[in-house]
């Protein structure tokens, strides 16, 4: 399971306001390996945490690049998955190595989508110059990409803002938060939004979450139902907040556990502005 919220206002009025606010939780298992947040690419462009899960070295769930092309990933609840399918952490890292536009790779991704298992993508291309243009493409909704407007989205483990319960809670929440973006430091909204994304308050019953996980058992599903999610060896394990202001200023933080210890965090926060 993960989630992710965001506001995109690709030419905003005021100089202190975000083109892009987006905060996002990572919920996996605690044990699988992972890097931190760093710049790991060779020209020390491309900003993330990696995957060190054996044979899937290399992926990752969200990160942004100094050239302005950030991705973000989350997975489609889906009962049965096949072991054989392409992995899904390599759809993020290509994109933030690949030439192409954030349409153009998300068209080539759709023509290959039945080789995943479901997984919804994001991909933004932050242009200060030209403007922002952010794409959503999920393989288990529309079969082309979808160009986002200006506006405040929510995505889980279903299609983009599909209606669960605990979305649209922790939608409401992160957008009450970014109406007073401007009048915050940028300290105090990172550590608002990462409040939020620390919210373990289940949004029960929800028939949603219930009827697209109809093949689980219901008291494991019902774990899923808060934005942070806390199971025995299983939940959220890293928060990460993106704030990117009107003249490409970027501000990146993570706050990720360590050793597998829901009582041991770090937080690192990345700072660069877009180079265009």
């Amino acid at each position: 399971m993960c989630i992710l919220f965001f506001k995109f206002d690709p030419r905003p009025v005021s100089k202190n306001a975000y083109r892009l606010i987006l905060a996002a939780n990572r919920d996996e298992f605690y044990l699988r390996p992972s890097k931190s947040a760093d710049f790991w690419d060779s020209g020390n462009e491309i900003l993330s945490g990696l995957d060190m899960e054996e044979g899937k070295e290399g992926g990752t769930w969200l990160g942004i690049s100094k050239k302005g092309k950030m991705a973000a990933l989350t997975n489609y609840m889906q009962p049965k998955i096949d072991k054989n399918a392409k992995g899904r952490g390599a759809l993020v890292t290509n994109f933030l190595t690949a030439e192409l536009d954030s349409y153009s790779y998300l068209k080539k991704v759709a023509s290959e989508g039945h080789l995943y298992n479901g997984f919804n993508l994001i991909a933004a291309d932050l242009n200060t110059i030209k403007g922002d243009v952010i794409y959503y493409y999920g393989n288990k909704g529309d079969p082309e990409p979808v160009c986002l407007n200006p506006g405040i989205y929510g995505l889980s483990n279903s299609l983009l803002d599909t209606p669960w319960k605990k979305l649209q809670f922790g939608k409401q929440l992160f957008t009450d938060v970014v109406k007073h973006s401007q009048d915050l430091t940028k300290e105090d909204l990172v550590q608002e939004l990462i409040k939020v994304m620390n919210n373990q308050d289940p949004q029960l019953p929800d028939p949603a979450i219930e009827d697209q996980g109809k093949d689980y058992i219901l008291p494991i599903l019902n774990k899923y139902a808060a934005i942070c999610v806390r199971c025995p060896n299983y939940g959220t394990r890293t928060n990460t907040v993106i704030l990117v202001d009107a003249e490409g200023h970027v501000t990146f933080t993570e706050r990720t556990m360590l050793n597998a210890d829901v009582d041991q965090w770090k937080t690192s926060t990345y700072q660069f502005k877009l180079q265009l």
